[in-house]
């Protein structure tokens, strides 16, 4: 699940067109300047790029670090230095922003469908990202 979930982070980042309405895009690259199109756009001109880049890098850390593991018969071990730690807690977050955006979370107090699947996913991915949060 994490190497699917990550994967579609990855190709949404690396096949974006800036102008997509795609909500999970948005909630990715947000607007830096929301009132002003024209100073967004030149903003995003000069680090749209760049910011897809990384989080595209930092799901493939996640991609590569589960790979074994994804294909294991039995229970696996993953371990994680410190860089590829802060790197799945980064992936994590724009897996989470994706999610959420396709739930159409807009605030920390929105009321979601605990019996939904993807409401599931979401939560299990937050107690995920807090484990490492608290492990490092």
């Amino acid at each position: 699940m994490l190497t699917q979930l990550a994967s579609q982070v990855a190709e949404l980042l690396e096949t974006r067109a800036d102008t997509s309405p795609d909500a999970a895009l948005k909630r990715l690259l947000p607007e830096a300047y929301r009132g002003d199109p024209e100073a967004a756009a030149e903003f995003r001109r000069f680090t749209s790029d760049d910011l897809a880049g990384r989080k595209v890098a930092n799901a493939r850390v996640l991609i590569e670090s589960v790979r074994d593991a994804a294909a294991a018969t039995s229970a696996t071990r993953v371990t994680l230095d410190a860089a590829e730690a802060q790197a799945w807690i980064r992936a994590l977050t724009d897996i989470r922003l994706s999610i959420g955006a396709r739930l159409g979370i807009e605030t920390d107090d929105a009321v979601l469908d605990q019996g939904e699947p993807m409401v599931e996913v979401y939560n299990w991915l937050g107690f995920a990202q807090e484990s490492l949060v608290v492990l490092l």
